[in-house]
């Protein structure tokens, strides 16, 4: 029987690195595909918002799910953006302009060690059996407010690691998949869907 999971989310970036890190475990689909709209991202942490989107898609579908709520945590500012990475800048913001309200936030903290993650959490829900599962991924780095790099997407250009010697937004695709947190939560969530596969639709 072909295993189906639906990834609950509107952003085609994380929609093409989910489905890099899956492969051709599960066949792959997205709420867009139902024409399920946006749900709203009413939660505190991380671990509410992923639920919710998971939750609410596969209630719709009926489907194995799979949300991802992710953001950036950066220690000078308590933890912000945090949840609102998404929309730092205001509801519609745009990647650039997140950045750019980033970069204004730790002007003031020039010459300082600006230590940041992104953290990111993945929630599975299978509504045959009734089950929720949730899995933490964290990729530790620091805020540089040069934004360098073309690839990747979010505040990449601007989160440097210093083992490398690079922005997330210089590294190839395959590096990022081995090092990134989601990546990290998807070995986690993957590890667990290889074992559960007697309960995919």
């Amino acid at each position: 029987m072909e295993r189906k999971i639906v990834i609950a989310t509107m952003n085609d970036h994380k929609v093409r690195e989910i489905k890099s890190l899956i492969g051709d475990r599960y066949n792959v689909l997205t709420q867009d595909y139902f024409s399920i709209p946006s749900v709203p991202e009413t939660g505190t942490t991380f671990e509410e918002n992923a639920l919710i989107k998971a939750n609410q898609v596969a209630e719709k579908t009926d489907l194995l799910t799979l949300a991802d709520d992710s953001g950036l945590e950066v220690d000078l500012l308590n933890g912000e953006p945090g949840i609102y990475s998404s929309r730092y800048a205001g509801p519609n913001a745009t990647d650039d302009e997140n950045n750019q309200k980033l970069i204004k936030e730790l002007e003031s903290y020039k010459g300082e060690k600006m230590t940041a993650r992104f953290h990111s959490v993945i929630a599975i829900v299978e509504p045959s059996q009734n089950k929720q599962r949730i899995f933490h991924g964290t990729w530790e780095g620091r805020i540089k407010l040069d934004q360098k790099g073309k690839n990747g997407f979010g505040y990449d250009p601007l989160f440097y690691i210093d083992d490398l010697g690079a922005t997330a937004a210089e590294l190839t695709e395959l590096q990022k998949n081995r090092l990134s947190h989601r990546a990290s939560a998807m070995r986690a969530a993957i590890n667990y869907l290889v074992r559960k596969t007697e309960y995919v639709k």
